[in-house]
């Protein structure tokens, strides 16, 4: 199971690749599925055939309680920054104990200026606006404020049966010869929810 988590910790965590170029992230509803392949329906744009790893994973985004985020905790968090510098969550992903993978603070793909801050949660305040975490990782120290009705999210093994006809995905891609697409796992959001990253 230890090794299964750590899977999950290194696909959502792949924004680090995603910069240079060499992933992508997928996100839309499944139009169709075989053993081996989806369809994915994007937002914007035509439809997108991946092609599957035979071992490839389903990983459920399933919704959290603030208090989930503690000192100590290790967290992903899509933000923008504002003009006093301090980063505003736009969602926030809660791993299992132990699991410390791809931290750092690099560019997103969510929405324009999006980062996302991978790191180690120091000091928790709880206000009316929301939570401010100081968020460490080497190199940094980051201040994010937490607004209330923010997804916060923890990650879990799914089952493939989760994946199908319009389900919305996100799928962390890896662009192969004449863009083509292939991938190892594919997230899914606890009672077919989009995931929020």
């Amino acid at each position: 199971m230890k090794h299964s988590i750590l899977g999950l910790a290194i696909v959502i965590l792949a924004g680090g690749a995603a910069a240079q170029g060499v992933h992508d992230h997928l996100r839309g509803k499944v139009v169709s599925l075989t053993a081996d392949s989806l369809i994915v329906q994007p937002r914007h744009g035509k439809a997108l055939g991946v092609k599957l790893a035979p071992d490839w994973a389903v990983v459920v985004m399933k919704p959290v309680a603030a208090d989930a985020i503690q000192p100590g905790s290790f967290i992903g968090t899509t933000e923008i920054e504002r003009p006093d510098g301090v980063g505003h969550s736009l969602e926030v992903h809660v791993f299992p104990p132990g699991v410390k993978i791809g931290e750092g603070h690099y560019p997103w793909d969510l929405k324009p200026r999006s980062m996302m801050t991978n790191g180690t949660v120091g000091k928790v305040v709880a206000g009316s606006k929301g939570r401010m975490l100081e968020v460490a990782y080497p190199g940094g120290v980051r201040r994010i404020l937490v607004p209330p009705g923010v997804p916060i999210v923890a990650t879990a093994p799914g089952d493939r049966a989760m994946v199908k006809r319009g389900v919305a995905v996100f799928i962390p891609t890896t662009a192969g010869p004449g863009g083509s697409l292939t991938a190892n796992r594919v997230l899914v959001g606890e009672g077919g929810a989009p995931p929020p990253m």
